[in-house]
């Protein structure tokens, strides 16, 4: 029996789309407080997921934050241009090389097949492939009006089913959706 292998994207974006700002920045995702510390459907994301995967601009702002490694499962780092995981991240990382088919090549060899995609230009990457499954997009209310967009041009359109949408803090929406394939 073959294993059922989902690539699925965790994310917010600003109204206008963007990830992050004109600089690369992020601190607007905490513009709406969240007394509560509500995950928003994270952990349960996250127990269904055997790996993350993730570009080198994500892994960069990642390894930025001033916290103890924030994952507990093994998380994978595409790129052509990174030399080398640096020596702190090591234990935690591992770097993959190749185009995103060889990566899932390599991550379904390790029995890895249930993968969270993060990262702007990989999730780009994904998606012209066709390699999304699942996309949990979570909205924040404020117009950036530049920056890092989540979604960029394609050869043909996908097509996806909203499974649900939620309401969180009274102000942010967020949309699971699903790839319907022919």
């Amino acid at each position: 029996m073959d294993t059922p292998k989902k690539n699925r994207v965790y994310i917010a974006t600003s109204l206008d789309g963007y990830i992050a700002d004109k600089n690369g920045g992020i601190e607007w995702l905490e513009s709406v407080p969240n007394p509560e510390n509500d995950d928003m459907g994270y952990e349960a994301f996250m127990a269904e997921t055997d790996a993350i995967v993730m570009g080198r601009n994500t892994f960069d702002t990642v390894c930025s934050f001033d916290i103890p490694w924030p994952y507990k499962v093994p998380v994978f780092v595409i790129s052509n241009t990174l030399e080398a995981i640096p020596k702190l991240y090591q234990t935690n990382v591992q770097l993959l090389r190749g185009t995103v088919k060889d990566a899932l090549k390599q991550l379904h060899e390790k029995d890895m097949y249930s993968l969270y995609i993060d990262g702007g230009k990989l999730i780009q990457s994904f998606l012209r492939e066709d390699l999304i499954d699942e996309l949990i997009i979570t909205t924040i209310p404020i117009l950036l009006g530049d920056g890092i967009p989540l979604f960029s041009s394609l050869d043909k359109s996908l097509q996806f089913e909203c499974l649900s949408s939620k309401r969180f803090t009274n102000s942010l929406s967020q949309n699971h959706y699903k790839r319907l394939k022919n």
